[in-house]
C-alpha cells in the first residue's frame, strides 16, 4: 500500500469544492481544509506507486479551482491513531 500526501493550493474561494471533487477519485481517503501557504491537504491510498502517476496529475491537479499540487510519498507510517481505535473496540467509558 502506498500513502501519498498531496498538498493543495486553490483559486479563490473555491476549497469546498475541490476537496468535495477529489474525494470522489478512487483512492482519495480524506481531504482536509488547513491553514498555512496550502488550503488542502489530501491523503492518497493506493496499491501500487505507478497509479499516482494517474492520480494526482490526470485527476486531481484537473479539478475545477485546483492552482496547485504539491506531493509527498510515505515511506512509513506511525499513527497511535489506529493502535488506539483498535484497544477501544467493545469497550465503553
Amino acid at each position: 500500500m502506498v500513502t501519498a500526501i498531496v498538498l493543495v493550493t486553490t483559486e479563490g474561494e473555491r476549497v469546498q469544492e475541490a476537496a468535495q471533487a477529489m474525494l470522489a477519485v478512487e483512492g482519495v481517503t480524506e481531504a482536509y481544509s488547513v491553514t498555512g501557504p496550502y488550503d488542502l491537504v489530501v491523503m492518497v491510498r493506493i496499491p501500487d506507486f505507478e497509479s499516482l502517476a494517474d492520480i494526482v496529475p490526470e485527476k486531481l491537479a484537473q479539478v475545477p479551482g485546483v492552482a496547485r499540487t504539491e506531493t509527498m510519498v510515505a515511506f512509513r507510517a506511525y499513527s497511535n491513531y489506529d493502535l488506539d481505535r483498535a484497544w477501544s473496540l467493545g469497550f465503553e467509558e
